[in-house]
């Protein structure tokens, strides 16, 4: 689990667009982290709360993990964590939440999909997971906020990501950029300071909009605020992909 640390002055970081560097490599410091400024690209990312908190109207200050919307033909599904929905209950999503505000809309969990190494044993290498979200007014979470492509089988440290978070201990995302380097076969780490916990499921997003990464793994995420893990997205996530994305 990602541990929780005080963000201290990255709250009061101003969002420039150096700050917003380029997830190709273009313009800006690598391996710095900002409040992440709200753009088409970063509504695709929100937090997981409990159910019984949003029917309660509870929202700041108890959201407790990170998720993204992904591109699917049914249009409504997000990547975390497996970690994050794995014991969880039941859940609700908010995608570009600031400030215990909800722009997007607050969109009902409906089924889960935990790959059979995380739900058999937690195996840390399976640390990946979806989730279908009940539709709303006719429409779904995608045709709300759009969505970047899962890819797996990617080279890690092929490019540069741009890591997108909510720590719990803030009411904003918070954004890195940097290059991935391989932990070992199985995980890839990107150094960013200030992951903290709430940050696990945080998607890794490529120059071509591609998740290429999921913030968990090796001790679910990281022992410290500063080094982030993911699962090499494989064959397995692949096929966790698959089965998510025919669920109607």
């Amino acid at each position: 689990m990602k541990r929780n640390a005080l963000l201290g002055a990255v709250v009061l970081l101003a969002v420039t667009s150096a700050s917003e560097a380029a997830a190709d490599g273009g313009p800006g410091p690598l391996g710095v982290t900002a409040v992440a400024a709200a753009t088409a690209q970063s509504a695709r990312v929100g937090v997981l709360f409990t159910a019984a908190d949003a029917d309660a109207g509870k929202l700041a200050g108890e959201h407790f993990c990170t998720a993204s919307v992904v591109h699917s033909p049914h249009r409504d599904l997000v990547v975390t964590a497996a970690h994050c929905l794995g014991e969880a209950g039941d859940l609700v999503f908010a995608p570009g939440y600031r400030d215990g505000r909800a722009p997007y809309g607050i969109w009902r969990v409906e089924r889960a999909f935990l790959p059979d190494g995380w739900a058999q044993g937690q195996d840390e290498d399976s640390d990946v997971a979806f989730a279908v979200l009940a539709g709303q007014d006719g429409k779904d979470v995608e045709d709300v906020v759009g969505g970047n492509r899962f890819a797996t089988h990617t080279t890690t440290g092929a490019t540069a990501v741009t890591v997108t978070g909510y720590p719990d201990s803030l009411e904003v995302p918070v954004r890195c950029t940097n290059r991935p380097t391989a932990h070992n076969a199985t995980q890839q780490r990107v150094d960013c300071p200030d992951f903290t916990g709430g940050t696990s499921g945080s998607p890794w997003v490529n120059g071509d909009g591609e998740v290429v990464g999921v913030l968990g793994g090796h001790e679910q995420g990281g022992a410290t605020p500063d080094i982030s893990y993911s699962v090499v997205l494989g064959t397995e996530a692949a096929e966790l992909y698959r089965d998510a994305a025919s669920d109607s």
